[in-house]
């Protein structure tokens, strides 16, 4: 490959359970809303660095994930080649989207999510800044993703420290 070569773990985070500390046997109060609203954080980050991209979409596919790696590509510096490291979830599968000359997609093994840093990622906005939530629509879930996101970025080396992982950042690969 011509140029440079770049790895950049990717994947949309989506919900998940968030853990609080409570009272053994005694069940935490807690507000439940039956509404339901989606939003989707495509994002890739060097590994080891605090360089990332990210990108809101209202839902998850192959469609989706193309327009992703589309912006994504853009973004990229000439002459640099990235390689995304994403898991096999049916939306990364490159027989379904417009993969950019600038990308090779790099799938990890199946049920190997602790070997994706972004999923460090993930975690740590959830836990800091989008568990225990109630919003009014997807106007607001946005604008509240995106300030964590914004938030996050604003912590200088917290990008570095999460997504450090010693098989990717030893690589060699700048």
């Amino acid at each position: 490959m011509p140029g440079r070569s770049a790895f950049w773990p990717e994947g949309p985070d989506h919900a998940r359970l968030a853990r609080v500390w409570y009272e053994c046997g005694v069940r935490p109060p807690g507000v439940v809303d039956q509404r339901f609203e989606s939003l989707y954080l495509f994002a890739a980050c060097r590994p080891g660095t605090d360089e990332t991209f990210a990108l809101a979409l209202p839902r998850v596919n192959a469609d989706a994930m193309t327009i992703f790696l589309e912006h994504f590509a853009q973004q990229l510096e000439p002459g640099v080649h990235a390689v995304l490291v994403l898991d096999q979830a049916g939306w990364h599968d490159a027989r379904a989207l417009h993969v950019p000359q600038t990308i090779t997609l790099l799938p990890l093994p199946p049920a190997s999510p602790q070997l994706n840093p972004v999923e460090r990622v993930w975690l740590y906005l959830r836990e800091r800044y989008l568990s225990h939530r109630m919003l009014d629509d997807y106007d607001a879930v946005l604008e509240a993703v995106c300030r964590a996101w914004n938030r996050l970025l604003d912590e200088t080396g917290r990008l570095t420290s999460l997504t450090a992982y010693p098989y990717l950042t030893a690589s060699g690969v700048p």
